[in-house]
């Protein structure tokens, strides 16, 4: 007869193992972060690679020149951006001047609110600055770059690795389960493959349609760093739902900075807006077909506690995180109820468990009674 044990435990079970999970996501997250990133940019490579294995071309150069396009690609791009970042920069004193007349009149408008003196602000502003700068050792920002540039370092080797060692990875995975369970692995693990390659190149068609859209608009309305806002807001709508009000946040900052017009930040986040309804609607069920599909609350959750886990790369890499555990828990009867909690499939009627009746008391009448 086997036991199961009571809800409580289970439940007790679960907490711990997730904040296990998340404590060594934390703690690791130098080492896991460059890793999920090299993963994702194996499974993108992964079809140049087996196009040229295919012309008879060795299995290590064939690698070498797979990584090598995709670092010239990498570096092509931030060659563009950092010539317009570099063309902003020229801007950056008028911007500034733009930035303090636009903090005069927030300050003026907060005394007439909340009735605090200039003098009042000025005192929180220097609070919170002076505590800001006490956490930021200089060792430590030091520490981060170096840790951030040994990563970029090492993430080609990564690539390398994943590729080189595909099929001994995909053995170990199909060896360490029962054999009975074979044709269920290969079917999680085909769908996985399909799942991250399908996601990740229809994301990058999804932000190329996006960075067009953004420039045009921007273009047509006169917006002033057309060619960079539009790139940069395409980069953060890779972040779901956070990444998108970021750029619409920082994109009427910087209009209304440079112009001093209200009228042209407001068209200039019309245009965002506009391509982002777009996008949801129409980019994303059409160019991405992912089969697997997720609930923005589940989603937002995940980016969130991704940040709050690993920073900035957390948050791009939840999403593919997730969508891994659903196609997981879709296969094993145990955890079907946590994929569906996962996707965004929702109940149109409510199960409804009925009571059980209460049996009549039969009432025995005493001996002698008619």
């Amino acid at each position: 007869m086997v036991k199961t044990w009571p809800l409580y435990a289970q439940i007790t079970c679960l907490i711990l193992l997730t904040y296990l999970l998340l404590y060594g996501l934390y703690i690791g997250q130098q080492i896991i972060t460059p890793l999920g990133f090299a993963f994702m940019f194996s499974i993108l490579l992964r079809p140049l690679e087996k196009k040229l294995i295919k012309w008879k071309v060795p299995k290590v150069l064939a690698i070498t020149i797979t990584i090598s396009v995709g670092i010239l690609f990498l570096a092509a791009l931030i060659t563009f951006l950092s010539k317009q970042m570099a063309s902003f920069m020229k801007d950056v004193p008028a911007i500034k001047t733009n930035l303090t007349h636009l903090w005069d009149q927030f300050q003026r408008w907060i005394s007439h609110t909340f009735n605090l003196t200039h003098a009042q602000q000025q005192l929180i502003m220097e609070k919170a600055k002076n505590e800001t700068m006490n956490d930021i050792q200089p060792v430590g920002t030091i520490n981060v770059i170096t840790t951030s540039i040994a990563t970029l370092a090492l993430l080609p080797v990564y690539i390398f690795l994943f590729l080189y060692y595909r099929s001994l990875l995909l053995r170990f995975i199909r060896e360490i389960f029962d054999p009975k369970h074979s044709a269920r692995v290969e079917e999680v693990i085909h769908e996985i493959r399909y799942v991250m390659q399908h996601y990740i190149t229809g994301l990058m068609t999804e932000t190329s349609i996006v960075a067009i859209l953004n420039v045009l608009g921007l273009l047509f309305i006169g917006a002033p760093f057309a060619l960079l806002l539009g790139l940069l807001a395409a980069i953060l709508n890779l972040i779901p739902y956070i990444g998108g009000l970021i750029a619409v946040i920082l994109t009427a900052l910087i209009t209304y900075s440079n112009t001093g017009s209200p009228g042209k930040m407001v068209w200039a986040v019309g245009v965002l807006l506009l391509v982002q309804m777009i996008d949801n609607n129409f980019l994303v069920p059409r160019v991405i077909a992912s089969r697997v599909k997720l609930n923005a609350l589940i989603s937002i959750v995940g980016v969130l506690i991704g940040g709050a886990l690993c920073g900035i790369g957390g948050m791009f890499l939840s999403i593919p995180l997730i969508a891994i555990c659903k196609v997981i828990f879709d296969r094993v009867d145990e955890l079907k109820p946590w994929g569906k909690l996962l996707g965004d499939d929702i109940p149109t009627t409510i199960l409804k468990i009925p009571l059980p009746r209460k049996k009549k008391k039969i009432v025995v009448p005493p001996p002698g009674h008619k």
